[in-house]
């Protein structure tokens, strides 16, 4: 063993460093990361919320609904008529069979489209359905 580093010049020490350790740190952390993350459902648009003293957070809210000052309705980053809007959430609710119903409704939505929704929702079979809020 002593007779190996014997041999090795000054250069040769100071040239070689050894990087295969921390990329294997690296890669598992990032492995890591990407099994642990979850991805935050977008609607598609981005609506004034109405503000509420007494909101609390939707945990396992998966269906994400929409509704801006028009009355356009979006579901998943696509605007859906009234009439689909059952159909888009009994596919949804078939794929996770747990998840809730969020209506994000802009401040200035009409009441009549929200409760179409909330209609269409329970039509649906899904009758956790909740209202999105701001914390004022």
């Amino acid at each position: 063993m002593r007779r190996g580093f014997q041999n090795l010049t000054p250069e040769a020490e100071e040239g070689e460093i050894d990087i295969t350790p921390m990329l294997d740190v690296v890669f598992i952390m990032l492995i890591f990361f990407i099994v642990t993350a979850s991805f935050v459902k977008e609607s598609g648009i981005e609506v004034n919320r109405p503000d509420a003293n007494t909101s609390s957070a939707k945990p396992r809210a998966n269906i994400l609904i929409a509704i801006n000052e028009g009355g356009e309705i979006w579901i998943n980053k696509r605007k859906v008529e009234e009439s689909q809007v059952r159909a888009n959430i009994e596919r949804l609710h078939a794929e996770n069979p747990q998840g809730t119903v969020v209506v994000q409704a802009d401040e200035e939505a009409r009441t009549k489209t929200l409760v179409a929704v909330m209609d269409a929702a329970r039509a649906a079979g899904v009758y956790d359905v909740s209202l999105a809020t701001e914390e004022p």
